[in-house]
């Protein structure tokens, strides 16, 4: 299963996440995966659900591994049918306004997070990618950032704002990362290593607690919002999913249901009506005889 991984150039993070299910999947029925079929598959999803209470979206992840197996590594087509993928709800994500970015920005723990934070909402970027972003990736001479081996495996460049650049030379000059822009640590000590993606979420836990905001921040809330910002500030749905890496535009559409100047844009049609006022209906909730 390794080498069909790595013969299709799955991402690496992909590859790890897929052994790991199919290792816990084996386990599970201490047999070999290749012994089992469609009434283990059965059981190990229920499991997942009940046992685990995994969400549908991480049950999604496990079948897709599962699928992988038996359908690309074991060539047995017929287990698709088999392998259904969980209903999932998809709630529209939360976004802060433009005062509550500012405030987690300013209550920040130090200027390391500082830059992380601003990193991840002026360029919408993806934990991952931010976390992987090298030095030699800034561009301040043409004002973009290169974002290399993105989801899917898709390089594309954003603005680099000049706040953020300013930012990022003062950062600079006070922490003079080598290689990777946001080095993480080896046994407690710094290292030219590519930071954690738990640090992300630990500076913005932390930074949303300080500023006193009850929304569950976290990395993609600060793409969200980013997102969201730039269709009310006028930015078109094309432009928005090209600078967030989408595949399709239909993953950016959704922040049409997040914008304030989209949602008002057009008038209400109650509001058209030459409804009689509030003030000259009856309050009585009495049944009227006939």
């Amino acid at each position: 299963m390794l080498e069909e991984l790595q013969r299709r150039n799955y991402a690496q993070n992909t590859v790890r996440t897929y052994l790991k299910i199919i290792e816990r999947f084996a386990k599970h029925f201490g047999r070999s995966p290749e012994k089992l079929g469609p009434e283990q598959i059965r059981q190990y999803q229920v499991h997942l659900f009940k046992g685990c209470h995994l969400s549908p979206g991480t049950v999604e992840q496990h079948v897709a591994a599962l699928r992988f197996l038996y359908v690309k590594t074991l060539k047995r087509s017929y287990m698709h049918e088999h392998l259904p993928m969980p209903k999932r709800q998809r709630p529209l994500p939360q976004v802060l306004s433009s005062s509550e970015v500012q405030r987690l920005l300013d209550c920040a723990s130090n200027l390391y997070h500082r830059a992380m934070l601003m990193t991840l909402y002026s360029t919408g970027m993806r934990r991952a990618e931010m976390c992987r972003l090298k030095v030699s990736d800034i561009d301040s001479e043409r004002m973009v950032i290169h974002i290399r081996h993105g989801k899917g495996g898709r390089d594309r460049d954003v603005p680099l704002s000049d706040k953020l650049r300013e930012t990022l030379r003062e950062y600079w000059r006070w922490m003079k990362p080598k290689t990777w822009l946001f080095p993480g640590t080896i046994n407690g000590s710094r290292a030219d290593v590519p930071i954690s993606e738990k640090m992300s979420w630990a500076a913005c836990q932390q930074a949303a607690q300080r500023a006193g905001l009850k929304k569950q921040v976290s990395p993609h809330i600060l793409r969200h919002s980013y997102a969201t910002h730039m269709l009310e500030a006028g930015a078109d749905l094309r432009t928005i999913q090209v600078l967030l890496g989408h595949a399709k535009l239909e993953h950016t559409i959704v922040y049409l249901h997040l914008s304030h100047r989209h949602l008002t844009a057009v008038a209400n049609p109650l509001d058209a009506m030459p409804v009689s006022a509030p003030d000259e209906v009856k309050r009585s909730r009495k049944l009227v005889k006939k």
